[in-house]
C-alpha cells in the first residue's frame, strides 16, 4: 500500500495543504467557541461524511493507477471532503458575519465535487465496459471460478471435458476440438530457463484468447499443450481458424528477459463431432496432432 500510495504523493500533498490552509484560514479570521455553543451531534455527523471522504480517497489512490479516472474521482472527492471540513470547522469556530468566503466554501465545493465525482464515474464504467469486453472470452472460464491453473489463468483438462460433454448434447450442431502444443517447447525451456519459459507460456496463452471468438473456450490441457473448444462450428471453418492461431503463435516474438527474440512453432490436431463422447474427442485431436508434421497428411 505504501508503494502505490508513493505513486499519487503529490494528490496528497496538495489534499494536505488545502485542509490545512482551510483551517488556517479559520483560526486566524475567527474565535473558538466555547463548550456550550458547540453541537457535537452535527460534528460527528459532518466530521464523519468528511473522514469517509478522505477514507474513500485513500482507497481509490491505493487501487488505481493515475490517469483521467483517478483524478476526477479524487478530485471530486477532495472537493467534497472540503466542504464537509468547513462545516466541521464552522461548529467549532465562530467567524464575524463579514467573512463570506466560508459560505462559498462550503455551498460551492459540494456541487462541485459532485460534477467532479460524477464525471469520473462516468469515465470509470466507460473503462469497466472495455475491461469487460477484453475479458468477454474468459466468461466461461471466469463463470465457474474452479480449477484455475496457477500459471495461464485457464481451465484445465477436467474442465475441457466438462464443457465438451456439455457441448456434444447438443446433437444438431457439430462441435470441434483443436489442439495445439509447442514444437520443441522442452529445447526452448533449456535455451529460456524456467521464469522466461513460464512467461512464454502465459504469453502465448494471451495471443491465443484474442485470436478466438466470444463463444470459444481456451484451456490448458497439460504443459504446453493447448485445447481450443469450437461451439457450432464445421469442420472448414474449425480448420480456417486452427490456421489463424497457428500463423498468429508462428508470428509471435517473445522477448526473453535479456531483452533476446525467440520464436516458437505451434502444431495443431483437429477433430470435428456430432456424437463422440468427450474422452473420444479429445483422443482424436491428439492423435490428428502427433500426426501433425509435414511429411504426414492431417486426419480429421
Amino acid at each position: 500500500m505504501k508503494q502505490t500510495l508513493t505513486l499519487h504523493r503529490w494528490p496528497l500533498a496538495a489534499l494536505l495543504l488545502l485542509a490545512n490552509g482551510v483551517l488556517l484560514a479559520n483560526l486566524v479570521a475567527g474565535d473558538p467557541k466555547s463548550w456550550s455553543a458547540i453541537t457535537w451531534l452535527d460534528i460527528a455527523g459532518e466530521g464523519g461524511a468528511a473522514f469517509l471522504s478522505l477514507l474513500w480517497i485513500g482507497l481509490i489512490l491505493n487501487s488505481r493507477p493515475t490517469g483521467r479516472v483517478t483524478r476526477l474521482l479524487v478530485a471530486g472527492l477532495t472537493a467534497i471532503f472540503l466542504a464537509y471540513w468547513q462545516d466541521v470547522l464552522d461548529e467549532v469556530i465562530a467567524l464575524p458575519v463579514t467573512v463570506a468566503w466560508d459560505h462559498w466554501l462550503e455551498s460551492g465545493a459540494m456541487p462541485l465535487g459532485m460534477i467532479l465525482l460524477t464525471l469520473g464515474i462516468y469515465h470509470w464504467h466507460r473503462e469497466q465496459q472495455a475491461i469487460s469486453a477484453q475479458l468477454r472470452k474468459r466468461e466461461r472460464i471466469f463463470r465457474e471460478h474452479r480449477r484455475f491453473d496457477a500459471l495461464t489463468s485457464l481451465n484445465g483438462a477436467p474442465y475441457l471435458r466438462e464443457q465438451l460433454t456439455m457441448e456434444l448434447r447438443h446433437r444438431e450442431q457439430p462441435v470441434a476440438l483443436i489442439m495445439l502444443d509447442l514444437h520443441c517447447f522442452d529445447h526452448s525451456r533449456r535455451l529460456l530457463g524456467s521464469a522466461d519459459s513460464d512467461r512464454l507460456l502465459q504469453e502465448l496463452a494471451e495471443l491465443l484468447l484474442l485470436n478466438l471468438r466470444h463463444s470459444d473456450l481456451l484451456c490448458r490441457y497439460a504443459g504446453d499443450r493447448f485445447a481450443v473448444v469450437l461451439p457450432r462450428t464445421s469442420h472448414a471453418l474449425a480448420r480456417a481458424l486452427a490456421d489463424e492461431l497457428q500463423k498468429a503463435a508462428t508470428s509471435f516474438a517473445f522477448k526473453t528477459r535479456r531483452g533476446e527474440t525467440h520464436y516458437v512453432h505451434v502444431m495443431h490436431g483437429l477433430a470435428v463431432s456430432f456424437e463422440d463422447s468427450a474422452d473420444t474427442l479429445i483422443a482424436r485431436a491428439n492423435r490428428n496432432l502427433l500426426q501433425a508434421r509435414p511429411d504426414q497428411p492431417r486426419v480429421a
